[in-house]
């Protein structure tokens, strides 16, 4: 384990019990800081990571996301927001945590080491050929992702790795490799920490990326989102009006027309009728730019 740089001593690892606490404080901080800086050198490889998963939700596949611990907890965090920042159906975003549901609530060390449990979260979760699984794991050694692994490339899945530990098996044996070089704990070995800060940030920038992929993020806007509470009804207004130059009132006319869509309801605001705005939608694979393009052509 010593080996391992997110094992190893970090500089402000000794006598950080004894600091005043707004010390201790900041040099907590800073490793944050640190860490996130570690994701700037992977930016291609996100971006290759996003492009692999928006080529299999597209497809009609899916994109798993995997993990054990802290990294399970940060690929756990990324997949449920899929839904309500762009629409994704849950169902195309199976989740594979070491522990199930349990495991959230008394989180044990022992379900990472089950590689049984790994095989049996596979193939409960459907995955096939021309899906996508990203597989994350701090230290890039976890017997549970490591076993995930194995099965999505026996099975023709596209297996993003991302790990915090450069030359670890997760790395070297993912398609697409991103290594978020974080280093030292200034609580040694607390993956939580920086690891997991820099996984976070780079799984965010990911999907993020994957939602623009798919037409699902236009001028900044989550034009994809479906408004099914208050708050996300005035959101969902704000942004049809935004993108459409129309008021308010005439956006959540829209909105009642289309049961929330976004899209569609942008083009009617705009001018459309239902049908158009569902016609110009197909002939874009649903990316509103070029429909709103036709629409003012």
């Amino acid at each position: 384990m010593a080996e391992r740089p997110t094992e190893a001593r970090h500089p402000h690892s000794a006598g950080l019990h004894a600091l005043p606490g707004p010390t201790a404080l900041s040099h907590l901080l800073d490793a944050q800081l640190a860490a996130l800086a570690a994701v700037r050198p992977a930016i291609p490889m996100i971006d290759l990571a996003a492009t692999a998963a928006a080529g299999s939700l597209r497809a009609g596949g899916k994109l798993a996301y995997a993990g054990a611990g802290s990294s399970g907890l940060m690929a756990l965090a990324d997949a449920l927001e899929l839904a309500g920042t762009f629409g994704i159906s849950p169902a195309s975003t199976p989740i594979l945590f070491a522990g199930g549901t349990a495991a959230l609530l008394h989180m044990t060390g022992g379900v990472e080491d089950d590689p049984a449990l790994a095989e049996a979260d596979f193939h409960r979760a459907g995955l096939a050929q021309g899906d996508t699984i990203l597989c994350l794991s701090a230290s890039g050694s976890t017997p549970y992702t490591l076993a995930l692994v194995n099965l999505a490339r026996a099975h023709g899945l596209t297996v993003v790795g991302i790990a915090n530990v450069a030359g670890s098996k997760l790395l070297e044996q993912s398609h697409i490799s991103i290594l978020l070089d974080t280093g030292p704990e200034v609580v040694n070995g607390s993956t939580r920490m920086g690891a997991a800060t820099a996984q976070k940030v780079a799984l965010n920038m990911l999907s993020v990326r994957l939602g623009i992929l798919l037409g699902h993020v236009h001028d900044g806007y989550m034009v994809n989102v479906v408004a099914d509470n208050a708050k996300l009804i005035e959101r969902a207004a704000r942004i049809v009006a935004g993108l459409s130059g129309r008021d308010m009132e005439t956006a959540k006319h829209a909105l009642s027309q289309t049961g929330g869509a976004v899209k569609p309801a942008v083009l009617m605001a705009a001018g459309s009728s239902p049908e158009q705005a569902e016609a110009l939608l197909r002939d874009s694979d649903g990316a509103l730019g070029p429909a709103l393009a036709a629409l003012n052509a």
